[in-house]
């Protein structure tokens, strides 16, 4: 696997749109990514969920519609008529891929549960460059079982008491390219301990301006906002 940490003599770090653009148009959807890259990402992240049929899609929550439906249990003909508001709908993940093609890194993330199987063939297939990044340090192992090739993350959530820690175990467990800490967790010793692993830093969600030039100075390799305009000339 090729090293892609940050490029520290130039200073370089991703930028990555948190589901696309969500303060300007509808997250999740392919408006807000294209728009996203326009703004200058580098990487959008998005979130993976399957339907009754099988078909992956492109959804933060469990349910969509109103009245709510479970999308594993919703066939993706139902799901694709769901009016999510202003005309803007829930988007197969295989569409996404094609469309963004190779303007950008793909971050998906598994969202329901036990998806890689239907998730890793989509990514394969139709992905470009992509990543596949978890909460769910089980589902990331499995991954790692599954396709050892595919790089992988894991997500840290802001209320985990030893960040270092958790890192290094999902580091003995799955091998991660990327870890994704919460903002809040990520100071220097944070920062060196995962460059130590050959671990990237993907700091997550990072809406303020001043927040994100203290994470720049701290050498982190990249930033995931929901407004990519926040980290203009930094």
């Amino acid at each position: 696997m090729p090293n892609a940490l940050r490029d520290h003599a130039t200073g370089r770090f991703e930028r990555v749109a948190h589901r696309g653009t969500p303060r300007e148009l509808m997250e999740n959807t392919l408006p807000g990514f294209l728009r996203a890259l326009d703004r200058g990402a580098d990487a959008v992240e998005l979130d993976a969920h399957v339907t009754k049929d099988g078909v992956v899609v492109v959804h933060h929550d469990a349910e969509a519609g109103t009245p709510a439906r479970l999308i594993a249990g919703t066939q993706w003909n139902e799901l694709a008529l769901i009016d999510l508001g202003g005309g803007a709908r829930i988007p197969r993940l295989d569409d996404v891929l094609q469309v963004l093609g190779d303007r950008g890194t793909i971050y998906v993330e598994l969202k329901g549960r036990d998806i890689e199987d239907a998730v890793i063939p989509v990514c394969r297939h139709f992905g470009r460059r992509f990543a596949l990044h978890s909460f769910d340090l089980d589902a990331m192992t499995r991954v790692a079982q599954k396709a050892p090739d595919l790089p992988r993350g894991i997500l840290l959530d802001q209320d985990i008491a030893h960040p270092a820690e958790a890192l290094r175990e999902a580091a003995n467990r799955i091998g991660p390219r990327d870890v994704w800490p919460h903002w809040s967790l990520v100071d220097e010793a944070f920062v060196r301990a995962a460059h130590d692993l050959g671990t990237r830093v993907v700091v997550w969600t990072v809406n303020s301006r001043s927040a994100a030039i203290a994470l720049v100075a701290l050498g982190v390799d990249a930033i995931c906002s929901d407004d990519l305009r926040l980290l203009a000339k930094l």
